[in-house]
């Protein structure tokens, strides 16, 4: 089975295009940081991704460069005109990372709840509900 999901950081703004027959195309690379040993310099992976039609146009629309995102696909691997083999991850997915976007303020804490939970609310009799 051909599937990976990555969660990084867009390099760059998603580059759109009209290809085909009118066929919506969006370019973005997402960085993907490598676990490191404790100290170690950081180090990175760059995926190439391409998403069709509205998922291109979701991604073009709702992140930019330097926010996060968790994207779902497959590898794929074309030759280049300099015959050299190029990957890159077909979108089939896209999902907001844990924690929102960048620059989005951090969720506030919940309220705690009133003392007496059941204001607003109506007792029903059980003998009234369809189920048990």
């Amino acid at each position: 089975m051909n599937k990976i999901t990555i969660t990084g950081r867009l390099t760059r703004d998603v580059e759109m295009a009209v290809v085909g027959d009118g066929i919506e195309q969006g370019r973005f690379s997402v960085a993907v940081d490598r676990r490191v040993k404790k100290g170690a310099e950081k180090k990175a992976d760059f995926f190439n991704c391409v998403a069709w039609r509205q998922t291109g146009a979701f991604v073009s629309q709702y992140f930019h460069k330097g926010d996060g995102i968790v994207v779902t696909g497959r590898m794929e691997s074309n030759k280049g005109k300099d015959e050299k083999t190029y990957w890159s991850l077909i979108v089939e997915d896209v999902e907001f990372p844990v924690g929102g976007r960048k620059g989005d303020a951090p969720a506030a804490a919940p309220e705690t709840a009133p003392a007496d939970q059941s204001a607003g609310f109506t007792a029903v009799e059980t003998d009234e509900l369809p189920f048990e």
